[in-house]
């Protein structure tokens, strides 16, 4: 036998174990027995030793701890120690109290996708569905968004009414406190419905729901404050808003200027215990009309009345509206969307002690506490407001596009539109999927901290997209504002969800990998960990076991890079059925490059790498895409593989696998060890990028979904707010879709026989007219073509104005009832 199959049997019988990761000592047993094999075949002797002695240098010293503690751990130990990035409060805080779910399996290079595909289909409860069925659909019958943005700016005092009464501000207060006592799944279904619609409403709806009061009181309120506020929150008694952020502190909140005193005054004619706060908040939803401010501060004892430290910390409390010394009232305008949202100022400000949420126990623990409610509430109401936005848009564009007519034609039928038509319906079904699968998250128990941003992040980007490319293709129709306009103000309102629940720019630049890569990896938080231990023994012991594991999950994720990226994840077993198993394969390639790129940048940028923002966000562009695809799949499958959503399902999946590549080929250019990228790219791109693009083939199909009556189209659109009513201008256009295709075939025939007419210039009726009487239609296509007619003008018509009806009723109010010589003043 030849010189090299010692070393091939060596490296081969490697990459098989690193592969597979089968344990060192198994490796060792197996690469001996092939190496005794190729003595035994005649292979050359030396190299078969030189083969046996270097899997005796790697095995020896790493199987037998005596050696392997001294030798190997402690050194590293001692480096890891010195490379760890240090953690501000803030990143401290997120990372002890978020969980781990599914994303965790993305990080192994070897996701268990039988584990995602097991979870149970997210359903609704048969109360849950008649809640959306009855209070939502009427809720959603009563808006007008014209009314609530131009004349009212505000909601008109119907709605609140109705939102009381029907404890829409309770979806998430348990049943004993008068609450709904609602699902994750079952809230997002809501905001998602309302937001078809209008996301003054949802925003409204959603904000106490979310990070506020009432969900803090039920996770951390005394028994007392339970009983007492959460049914008067439950019935809309209380309006709640919470006060989190201020001029000098947004996203770094553990640095808020706000701070309370702790201190003796009066409450209610008594002579209590109590904090004096000054504060000054701005950007608080619904603080216009709250009667209950929840507010974070930084609370100091200095006097030692309640305990022996000075500092307690973040600290959260209740004040009553009509708190003496409070200032709250006016508004905000956030981008001509007048959803209530307005500052909130006080200069010592003095509660009792009881009206900290929780008690004195849980002072200086605010951020702990914001930050498990946050990555629940973000998981919910942006996700699905850009849900509902982006499955109505697409629905309401498909249509629009059909009816459409441009040069003879449906303008959904130039290719530019089409385009336009492909990355709607892609990107509203990708939306789709990843907001129910947080919600879902949310209702298995996790407290779902990097899916929450992810989802936050992206569903608020493409929100934004979809809502660009739905003003592209509807043109002057959606620039003009008015009663008929469904898309105009959610355009204006895209960039609002972008800056709040976290910046997006921070988002995807420091929390999705930032928090990921070390609460979702494997081994890295147990190394943390196991550094941080003050016994060293144990911390060694702890390291020792830890880093050889995370050594052999990054030699296995190393060779299942360079495997996949050679056969381009043709090769290995798969879940799924025919269509998606080649999906999943493609996944399991960019599981093991981000794995392999997460550990390479940990390794040698240590502390540096939160400081590479640019580097993090490239590699949560990775995560955020992968965990994307997995949750289309997951709802493929749950549908029942539908083969009418392949389209809709090819065209997100491929644009997320191209934007993977993209942000993996950019991570690597941009590597700052040129060295190690020389290593990188021929493992993670051996044939270099291969990923494209959706090809405009498929656009071409996912468009014909949108402006077709299909069960797919059905699909896509379900739980958004599409009744033709008076208030829905959406919904109405959708309504004519089918009656517009009916009539297409008489049109053609009737426009093709008036072409090769000489009849001259007459208007449509006479024109119609002519055509019965040619014999071109009949009296039944006649009418048929007028309803055409009736319903393409309703799709195609815009607003108009007098000009005092665009003028503010503010401006009235000051200027008098809008004389001529006022407004020539004016």
């Amino acid at each position: 036998m030849s010189i090299v199959a010692p070393f091939l049997a060596f490296l081969l019988v490697g990459a098989f174990a690193a592969y597979h990761r089968i344990r060192l000592a198994y490796w060792a047993a197996i690469t001996a027995t092939l190496l005794v094999a190729c003595w035994l075949l005649g292979a050359n002797h030396t190299a078969t030793i030189a083969a046996a002695v270097l899997v005796a240098l790697i095995a020896v010293p790493l199987l037998i701890p005596g050696i392997r503690k001294p030798l190997v751990t402690a050194p590293l130990l001692k480096f890891f120690r010195k490379v760890l990035p240090p953690l501000s409060q803030t990143e401290r805080i997120a990372l002890e109290t978020g969980s781990v779910g599914f994303e965790g399996e993305l990080f192994t290079g070897d996701p268990d996708w039988n584990k995602l595909l097991n979870y149970p289909k997210p359903q609704l409860s048969a109360e849950e569905q008649a809640f959306l069925d009855g209070p939502v659909e009427e809720l959603c019958r009563m808006t007008s968004d014209w009314e609530i943005t131009h004349v009212y700016a505000d909601l008109p005092p119907e709605l609140w009414a109705f939102i009381k009464k029907n404890k829409f501000f309770g979806m998430i207060i348990p049943k004993e406190y008068g609450g709904l006592g609602f699902s994750a799944l079952a809230h997002h279904k809501v905001i998602q419905k309302i937001a078809s619609v209008s996301s003054v409403v949802s925003s409204t709806v959603g904000v106490p729901n979310s990070l506020g009061p009432g969900e803090l009181l039920n996770h951390y309120g005394t028994q007392e404050q339970k009983d007492y506020y959460l049914p008067r929150l439950a019935a809309g008694e209380e309006v709640p808003c919470f006060g989190l952020t201020g001029p000098f502190a947004g996203s770094d909140a553990t640095s808020i200027p706000d701070f309370g005193i702790v201190c003796k005054g009066e409450w209610n004619g008594a002579n209590v215990l109590g904090v004096k706060l000054t504060f000054d908040k701005r950007y608080i939803t619904l603080a216009p009309v709250a009667t209950l401010i929840g507010l974070a501060f930084r609370m100091y004892d200095p006097d030692k009345l309640i305990g022996d430290t000075r500092d307690i910390g973040i600290t959260l409390a209740l004040l009553p509206r009509d708190t003496a010394g409070v200032e709250i009232g006016r508004r905000h305008f956030p981008l001509n969307s007048p959803f209530q949202n307005g500052p909130i100022h006080g200069k010592e400000v003095f509660i009792p002690l009881s009206q900290l949420i929780g008690g004195v126990d849980k002072a200086g623990l605010g951020w702990n506490m914001l930050n498990e409610c946050l990555a629940v509430g973000r998981s919910i109401t942006l996700p699905s407001t850009g849900s509902g936005g982006a499955k109505a848009g697409a629905l309401v564009t498909g249509a629009y596009a059909r009816i459409r007519k441009q040069f003879g034609l449906s303008v959904g039928r130039f290719e530019g539109v089409e385009e336009a038509l492909a990355r709607i319906g892609g990107k509203a079904y990708a939306i789709s999927a990843l907001s129910q699968a947080t919600a879902a998250a949310v209702d298995r128990g996790d407290v779902p901290s990097v899916p929450s941003a992810i989802a936050k992040y992206h569903c608020t980007e493409m929100g934004r997209e979809v809502s660009k490319d739905v003003m592209d293709v509807i043109g002057g129709k959606g620039i003009i504002l008015g009663p008929r306009n469904f898309a105009g103000r959610a355009w204006q309102a895209s960039p609002i969800a972008i800056t709040v629940e976290g910046a997006n720019i921070m988002t995807r630049s420091l929390l999705i990998f930032g928090q990921g890569a070390i609460l979702c990896h494997p081994w890295v938080m147990k190394e943390m960990k196991a550094a941080g231990n003050p016994d060293h023994q144990a911390g060694l012991e702890e390291f020792d076991r830890n880093l050889f594991g995370h050594i052999g999950f990054a030699i296995s994720n190393a060779v299942r890079s360079f495997w996949f990226g050679l056969t381009g994840a043709r090769i290995g077993s798969a879940p799924g059925d025919d269509y998606t198993r080649r999906y999943f394969r493609k996944l399991d390639r960019y599981s093991a490059n981000l794995a392999l790129m997460a550990d390479v940048s940990m390794l040698l940028l240590g502390g540096k790498l939160k400081f590479k923002e640019s580097l993090s966000g490239r590699l949560g562009d990775v995560l955020s895409h992968i965990y994307m695809t997995s949750a289309m799949l997951k709802r493929y499958h749950d549908e029942g593989a539908p083969v009418a959503d392949q389209p809709l399902l090819a065209w997100a999946f491929h644009d997320s696998v191209h934007k993977i590549e993209q942000a993996l080929s950019s991570a690597l250019r941009n590597f700052p060890i040129r060295p190690v990228v020389w290593l990188l790219w021929p493992l993670i791109f051996p044939w270099g990028r291969r990923a494209v693009a959706p090809s405009d083939r498929l656009g071409h199909r996912v468009a014909a979904l949108l402006m077709t009556p299909n069960e797919a189209r059905d699909r896509l659109g379900e739980g958004v707010f599409l009744t033709p009513c008076e208030n829905n201008p959406g919904g109405r256009i959708n309504s004519y879709l089918a009656k517009a295709i009916l009539a297409e075939p008489v049109e053609r025939k009737f426009l093709k026989a008036l072409k090769n007419s000489d009849i001259e210039a007459l208007d449509f009726a006479s024109q119609l007219d002519e055509g019965v009487r040619e014999g071109w239609i009949t009296a039944d296509e006649r009418k048929q073509l007028e309803e055409l007619r009736e319903i393409t003008l309703e799709t195609i018509t815009v607003d108009d104005f007098d000009a005092h009806e665009l003028r503010s009723a503010g401006y009235y109010d000051k200027h008098g009832a809008g004389t001529r010589q006022s407004r020539e003043a004016a």
